[in-house]
């Protein structure tokens, strides 16, 4: 008997298939019992067992009727078009085969809190909302990596485990690596750098680690990142990339998952707002912008949670902002050289305030400038000697960014909290499950 998974199901109606897979919900009236069935494909599929098939196998019928929420089972069945069902379809169940039959199961239809359900992480990614995220997150990682593969770039490696810093030391993991420390990488961003003055255009995509003790709706302490580095790029060059990049995710990922977006109650109309040229304004702008709207944000300081969300709240599409002091950015950002006191740098911030989404930069190509900058910066010199080595060999002009993963995924599916995001979320008060 052909296997069939439930998201393929309109393709067999008036045939015989067998559906593995889960009970979603199960409910008896007499002679009948209703079956919710789900198998980790998008939908829902409604089997129905009757007394009068399951008669000629007495256990058959019994298997039925003790059959719990999350059960795991094998049914064979007709398929019918039913417009009463969930999803439109229904099994006429012929066969039916019990592999375990679940406990009680903990999470009920009942409002349950945040802790609770994340205590319980392992069982909430069941449950219909949850899968939906997790669909749309397995669409925007592979659009962004057919993005970068029709651009030209060269997906690459870079270590979890480093010697250093690259987005400042107060943030890093620390753990033992045999007789000395290391630090859980913050950013591929410094190798990819090497990579880029080998291979032209590259990226990396894997888990970053940030020590903040933040307890925002948009912090995890363990996320996904994805990093590009383009040799002979500018800061221009690199946002017209990004561009291109958030415009292609958005149209793939509402082409693929419609019905997930709706599942999650999405609103899409403003991300089918999402089209190029997107907004840009530099920090100034965005500084004279944000007081009006009613911030007191003062120059000089970084754009905080309540800021990004006053401002992208006032637009309909993704904002470049240009061009912060230098002084509250990395140090291998290239200084503006209109003002010096500027960094050639981009942060783009999701509308419907969801705030940052992509931070970028050019980079330092001048070899005596980078070298002052890690010592105002404090940083060990040996650590970033071979950092150095790409300014001494062949230095070119060259611009990268880096998109945080979980954002993204909060971002499209209109989520209130990044911890949804990501299948087993990490934050400063949580290790577990």
């Amino acid at each position: 008997m052909q296997i069939v998974r439930i998201s393929d199901i309109s393709r067999h109606v008036g045939k015989q298939v067998t559906i593995q897979g889960w009970v979603a919900n199960v409910r008896s009236s007499g002679k009948i019992v209703f079956l919710q069935l789900r198998d980790g494909s998008a939908g829902i599929l409604q089997a129905v067992v009757t007394m009068a098939v399951a008669n000629k196998e007495v256990s058959y019928w019994q298997t039925a009727e003790l059959l719990t929420i999350e059960s795991s089972l094998q049914v064979v069945g007709k398929v019918k078009a039913e417009p009463r069902a969930p999803g439109g379809f229904e099994l006429e169940v012929s066969d039916l085969k019990l592999v375990h039959r679940a406990g009680e199961y903990p999470i009920g239809k009942k409002e349950h809190g945040p802790d609770f359900l994340l205590n319980n992480r392992h069982l909430w990614l069941r449950s219909a909302r949850q899968a939906a995220i997790m669909r749309v997150r397995d669409s925007i990682i592979w659009a962004l990596r057919e993005f970068f593969r029709n651009e030209g770039f060269v997906m690459t490696d870079t270590p979890i485990l480093t010697p250093t810093s690259c987005e400042g030391t107060t943030t890093l993991f620390e753990t033992n690596y045999f007789d000395e420390k290391a630090y859980l990488s913050q950013s591929g961003q410094l190798y990819l750098e090497a990579l880029c003055m080998a291979l032209g255009k590259v990226y990396d995509f894997g888990p970053t680690f940030r020590a903040e003790k933040s307890k925002t709706r948009r912090h995890l302490t363990e996320f996904w990142m994805l990093d590009a580095e383009m040799a002979f790029y500018d800061l221009d060059a690199s946002i017209d990339l990004q561009e291109r990049m958030i415009v292609y995710v958005i149209r793939r990922v509402l082409a693929e998952r419609e019905a997930d977006l709706a599942l999650l109650k999405r609103d899409i109309a403003p991300l089918q707002k999402v089209q190029a040229p997107f907004i840009r304004m530099t920090y100034e702008e965005a500084l004279g912008e944000l007081k009006k709207l009613g911030s007191d944000i003062e120059w000089g300081t970084d754009l905080g949670n309540d800021d990004e969300t006053l401002i992208t709240k006032a637009h309909d599409r993704p904002i470049f902002i240009t061009r912060y002091p230098a002084a509250i950015k990395a140090f291998y950002m290239k200084p503006d050289p209109e003002d010096e006191k500027l960094a050639l740098c981009a942060d783009m911030l999701a509308p419907e305030g969801y705030g940052e989404v992509i931070g970028g930069s050019q980079r330092i190509d001048d070899f005596a400038l980078l070298e002052a900058r890690i010592k105002e910066s404090r940083l060990k010199r040996e650590d970033f000697e071979w950092y150095l080595d790409l300014r001494r060999y062949g230095s070119v002009p060259h611009s990268g960014f880096g998109i945080g993963l979980e954002r993204t995924v909060a971002w499209l599916c209109g989520l209130d909290h990044v911890r949804e995001t990501i299948p087993f979320p990490r934050m400063i008060n949580r290790l577990r499950p």
